[in-house]
């Protein structure tokens, strides 16, 4: 888009927006539909985050050249019986256009989606070194469209949709087509095109793959640092985190609507012993009302009767609960990584570094030269070299023994990076 270009606002797909498709017969319409189409396939997902416990998708979204946009309820689908496999079959090894797929494909592979090929124009439009890289920046930097989007963080598993929800979700896929054309162009032009079919084909590749669960998940409570040299505080912050997400799972509800991190941590820090002391507490007595000056609000208000089935006695035995541990029974501080094990991966804190001159010069000399590779690349450090790595490789008082690319290539990294910067980096290691 030229500077003097002004924006147009997109406020509906061309086409109009589309209803929601529910049933086993319009499912295999669409399939058939999209079988006929051709191209790539732009895809998407809405999920009911800080309303609903977990992650599952409530709504998807595809459009193909040919097939218009279709918008999927996929639990309604699942309730027919009907499975991915048609839709999979119809797209073949059709590229998928995703804005941010990370987000997005471990959802569509729990469903039973199958990408063939991926297009990611989130990590594309970093890779060419676009500040802004939301999809309403993208889509207004290479198309000169902007896009109305007021409805991100909607309950979308309520049903029915309303039509401008509808209106929001089509908008996330009207333009992806088109945008991957224009940024193909552009990769092309940098030089860079290889550099992300490689980087898409790895996103496709460990994308899919659910996070594994913290040993201690507790200890992501908003804030628990203040109580870390106070473990009967933690053993409090434990038990309540636990109680709460036991209520959650069962009622499908967003934790944080159930008690806040808020609330944990002032009864981990006030400890309360008696009902006077837990009464004082008011966080733990009433439910949680959640106030944007928004729509949202009304969404929240239709998780009341749920929150007010949680009574506060549950909060209260569980903190009674954890004040009768004994000392062994206390949280013990995760195990601390062997810094100075070779074999062990390389810390994060700078601190520990310091401990180690002779590694933490090497680091400096060799992000030093990736920093330098980018800013010559017009790319993104992190995009050039997972941080992690240059870490691990550095983390040796031996660097003469370490083959930068053989190591490199263990770690992860893709061939073109280890192309790109592996002869520097071996120099610049000695």
């Amino acid at each position: 888009m030229t500077p003097e270009r002004e924006p147009q606002l997109l406020s509906e797909p061309r086409e109009g927006v589309p209803e929601v498709i529910d049933t086993g017969e319009a499912f295999e319409a669409m399939c058939r539909d999209f079988a006929q189409a051709e191209g790539s396939v732009a895809a998407d997902a809405e999920r009911a985050s800080g309303f609903r416990y977990g992650q599952e998708d409530y709504l998807v979204q595809f459009k193909r050249t040919g097939a218009g946009i279709a918008l999927v309820d996929p639990v309604a689908l699942k309730a027919t019986g009907a499975t991915w496999d048609d839709f999979n079959q119809a797209l073949g090894d059709a590229s998928w256009i995703i804005h941010d797929s990370k987000q997005d494909l471990p959802g569509f592979m729990d469903l039973g989606m199958k990408p063939q090929a991926l297009f990611d124009t989130e990590l594309a439009a970093r890779m060419l070194g676009l500040h802004h890289v939301n999809l309403a920046a993208v889509t207004e930097h290479y198309l000169g469209l902007t896009l109305a989007k007021e409805h991100s963080a909607a309950d979308w598993s309520y049903r029915p949709l309303p039509r401008d929800w509808r209106n929001y979700a089509a908008l996330d896929v009207e333009l992806l087509i088109e945008l991957e054309a224009a940024m193909w162009q552009d990769l092309r032009s940098q030089g860079k095109d290889e550099w992300a079919r490689q980087e898409f084909a790895w996103l496709l590749e460990v994308g899919g793959q659910r996070k594994e669960p913290s040993e201690q998940p507790w200890r992501h409570i908003s804030h628990i640092n203040v109580l870390s040299r106070d473990r009967r505080g933690l053993a409090i912050a434990r038990a309540l985190w636990t109680k709460r997400d036991e209520l959650a799972r069962a009622y499908d509800i967003a934790p944080s609507l159930l008690l806040s991190d808020e609330a944990i941590i002032e009864a981990a820090q006030r400890k309360p012993h008696n009902g006077r002391q837990f009464r004082s507490i008011r966080a733990l007595n009433e439910r949680v009302r959640m106030h944007t000056g928004s729509e949202q609000d009304k969404m929240f208000e239709r998780y009341a009767p749920i929150q007010r089935s949680v009574r506060p006695g549950v909060w209260k035995a569980a903190i009674l609960q954890a004040l009768q541990l004994g000392p062994s029974d206390l949280p013990k501080p995760p195990k601390p990584r062997r810094d100075d094990d070779e074999e062990s991966k390389a810390p994060r804190s700078m601190k520990a570094w310091k401990h180690h001159p002779q590694r933490y010069a090497r680091l400096n000399a060799v992000r030093a030269l990736v920093g330098q590779v980018a800013q010559d690349t017009h790319t993104p450090v992190d995009i050039l070299l997972k941080p992690q790595y240059l870490r691990d490789l550095c983390w040796t008082d031996e660097p003469a023994l370490r083959d930068v690319s053989e190591f490199l290539a263990q770690e992860g990294a893709r061939p073109w990076q280890i192309s790109l910067l592996s002869a520097s980096v071996s120099r610049a290691m000695m």
